[in-house]
């Protein structure tokens, strides 16, 4: 009898919509890991201005974990170009049938909406943040996972 090596994984399609502003690129490989125990993250998008310094950090990361950059431009300090876009392609996504679950990553509170929304379109809604994410975006999803508790990736999945 021989047994594999690859970990079975479920069929279930996912959408991995990452704020790229408000999360740290070194979540990334635990978090792509942790995202294949749920599903198969077909869908891997991270928000946010590239032409800033301040992601200059996860242009490491995009590439070996096949994560799309999606550019927002900021055309006034403070606003969520980012999160606006994020939200609209769950959205589509949502509308376009193509995922069964969409994986928000955040430790943000803007998202307790597109959470719920999510769930009411019958799609699976998880979240992944930091431990300080409100309570109210850790209860509108399916499912959240704190990066605090994820043991850390040893290469990109």
């Amino acid at each position: 009898m021989t047994t594999s090596l690859i970990p079975p994984f479920s069929s279930t399609r996912l959408a991995v919509l990452i704020d790229a502003e408000n999360t740290s690129p070194s979540h990334a490989p635990s978090l792509i890991s942790r995202v294949a125990k749920f599903g198969r993250p077909t869908v891997r998008r991270a928000y946010g201005d590239w032409t800033t310094a301040q992601l200059t950090p996860w242009k490491k990361v995009l590439s070996p974990l096949a994560i799309r950059p999606q550019q927002q431009f900021r055309h006034l300090k403070g606003k969520n170009t980012s999160d606006s876009a994020l939200i609209m392609d769950a959205m589509d996504l949502i509308h376009w049938g193509c995922v069964e679950g969409i994986c928000i990553v955040s430790s943000d509170s803007d998202y307790v909406g597109l959470a719920v929304r999510i769930q009411e379109a019958g799609l699976l809604a998880y979240g992944f943040g930091l431990k300080v994410t409100h309570p109210s975006f850790v209860a509108a999803c399916t499912d959240f996972v704190f990066f605090d508790d994820l043991e850390p990736a040893q290469a990109p999945v």
